[in-house]
């Protein structure tokens, strides 16, 4: 009877505290950082814990997911579909999803999934650690087991979205912008720099507007101020600038800091009247075009990455003409296109029709991706002959690849570089730039 009692109590602490967790993260930068500090406070608990493993022996699995748009969807159903089959063939004991599929769909996935042991949405980490038998630790405020390479990490410096675009869910699963403090902010880069980061990448759903909800005023530049100086970050760098009601003292400080790269993610979506008014957007032609002149007097030479969406319901082929003259004569350094996904209980889903035939929006993105694809080209052979600097990320068969302040991690340009002696991922080298390819400059270390 005491050796039943026994074996029954070993049983129940290996299910509530599992030797080995693996965290899957999908979808964007913002769940990346949400899975990293969900595995420090994991850790914390004294469970090991990997991130997107193929080890058999982490019998548990955290499943992040993404519901932005139908893909990003369809692939975190495939992902928690895939684990289900292994915890059925025995291969794991406990299965559990979080993040925005399942804030959005939570009730739906339980009845179509139900090999899951429990859902939980995008602010349930106190939750999770609790279901893995622990307690959340408010001390590890700030904290993350990076999972990134260990010179550069995403820094997310607000929550949430107070924007009304029609084709967006984010605010609905996210729900309202929540600032972090710039002093916390400050500690979260503190944090980074000790850890040996040497490039903060700043995301938001809405970077400009970050500190209205809690200073009452745009604060990003502020914020920037207090970021600039922390010792051992050589390269700062923005993304998800949303283009309305633009804080102009962003571009000074870019300007004024050596250590803020002049690379600027700016989401324009389009050019055309109609179509940003559908879309919510809150800017119109002629307020891009004067953004993009301010952008390009205060700083010259810097690199725009913006994003563009097709086949938006009242896009006809004289709006999307429009769109590829906007994109033909400001020659935007980075582009990325989407098409079109209606989404449910977004303004663009109840209010508009979804009239553009899914090929005809992918057409449409093949079309502008040919013309930026020939932009890009004509723009890197500009570089041939230039010293840049660069820093290295990884080690690539016969090439070190590695990226100049003007490309992001994962979505930009790499510069493939050739060297006499070996190179180390974190560290910066000056580059002669021999040669150019659409999405990709060669040289060699100096």
């Amino acid at each position: 009877m005491d050796e039943i009692f026994l074996y029954g109590l070993i049983f129940i602490s290996m299910r509530t505290h599992p030797r080995k967790v693996n965290v899957v993260t999908m979808g964007c930068a913002k769940n990346l950082v949400d899975s990293e500090v969900l595995m420090k406070q994991i850790a914390h608990q004294g469970i090991a814990v990997v991130h997107d493993s193929d080890d058999e022996d982490a019998r548990t699995v955290i499943i992040n997911t993404c519901g932005f748009i139908h893909d990003a969807r369809q692939e975190s159903i495939d992902t928690i579909l895939a684990y289900a089959r292994k915890k059925e063939e025995g291969r794991l004991d406990d299965l559990f999803v979080m993040g925005c599929l399942s804030e959005r769909y939570k009730k739906e996935l339980q009845t179509e999934i139900p090999e899951v042991d429990r859902y939980f949405g995008v602010n349930d980490i106190n939750l999770i650690i609790g279901q893995l038998g622990g307690d959340f630790s408010k001390e590890l405020v700030g904290e993350r087991i990076l999972t990134t390479p260990s010179h550069y990490a995403y820094l997310k410096i607000s929550e949430g979205c107070d924007r009304k675009c029609s084709f967006c869910a984010i605010p609905m699963i996210r729900g309202k912008q929540k600032s972090k403090s710039i002093e916390q902010l400050a500690a979260e880069a503190r944090f980074l720099a000790a850890q040996g980061v040497k490039e903060i990448i700043l995301i938001a759903q809405d970077l400009t507007a970050y500190g209205t909800d809690i200073y009452g005023k745009r604060e990003l530049p502020r914020l920037l101020d207090a970021l600039a100086g922390t010792e051992g970050i050589e390269w700062i760098r923005l993304h998800y600038a949303y283009p309305a009601s633009f804080p102009e003292e962003i571009l000074y400080r870019m300007r004024d800091y050596p250590n803020i790269c002049r690379y600027l993610d700016i989401p324009f979506q389009h050019i055309s009247d109609p179509v940003l008014s559908r879309m919510h957007r809150g800017i119109d032609r002629r307020g891009t075009l004067e953004l993009l002149d301010r952008i390009r007097n205060v700083l010259p030479g810097a690199v725009i990455r913006t994003t563009l969406l097709v086949g938006h319901p009242g896009e006809g082929e004289e709006e999307y003409m429009e769109l590829l003259d906007f994109v033909k004569s400001v020659r935007f350094e980075r582009l990325g296109v989407f098409s079109y996904s209606e989404e449910e209980g977004t303004w663009g889903a109840e209010n508009l029709k979804d009239t553009v035939p899914p090929e005809e929006k992918l057409s449409r993105i093949d079309t502008l991706m040919q013309l930026q694809q020939s932009i890009s080209l004509e723009i890197n052979e500009k570089r041939v002959g230039e010293i840049m600097r660069i820093v290295v990320d990884r080690k690539e068969g016969e090439y070190y690849a590695g990226r100049t302040e003007f490309d992001s991690p994962e979505v930009d340009n790499e510069v493939l570089v050739q060297a006499k002696t070996p190179l180390t991922p974190g560290k910066f080298v000056n580059v002669h730039i021999t040669e150019a390819g659409e999405f990709d400059l060669f040289g060699f270390s100096i």
